[in-house]
């Protein structure tokens, strides 16, 4: 067998699940770098993506479950996003305890930004493969991806 280097705590853990994870977290540590040059979280960046993509305004309730966070982490995610003028949470007219988020257009800007710069990072991970080699780890993981297991926690 293939001598493998030593990741501090992390001996010996060279199994499939151990190493998609940890290629998820590398990726997700360097989306979050980036993201964080701009202000904002990754989830923030998720929140601002859904809203500027979203023909159909969606409550918090019905942004939450879209994008598998809980109450509490959407409230607090929005809560940042508002102080810092890229959303607006706006009452129903039929029911005052109803917020729909809408964002603004600090906010549009401010995630077509990260959302190129995003794309940059992922570019640079891309560039370590072949065209071949991304269709096949591309088709692998819309499988994995896929499967009939329940997926847990947000959509990050």
């Amino acid at each position: 067998m293939e001598e493998r280097p030593l990741h501090n705590a992390c001996v010996e853990k060279w199994d499939f699940n151990w190493l998609l994870h940890r290629a998820a977290q590398r990726v997700g540590s360097s989306f979050a770098e980036e993201v964080a040059k701009h202000g904002i979280t990754v989830r923030g960046q998720l929140i601002l993506q859904a809203l500027a993509n979203e023909e159909v305004q969606r409550t918090q309730l019905k942004l939450g479950a879209m994008l598998g966070l809980d109450k509490t982490t959407l409230t607090s995610e929005l809560d940042k996003l508002e102080r810092s003028g890229l959303i607006l949470r706006v009452p129903d007219p039929n029911d005052r305890r109803v917020r729909t988020p809408v964002i603004t257009e600090d906010g549009v800007e401010l995630q077509r930004k990260v959302g190129l710069a995003l794309a940059d990072v992922e570019l640079a991970y891309r560039a370590r493969f072949t065209a071949e080699e991304m269709a096949v780890i591309t088709k692998a993981l819309i499988s994995l991806a896929d499967g009939e297991a329940p997926v847990h926690g947000s959509c990050i």
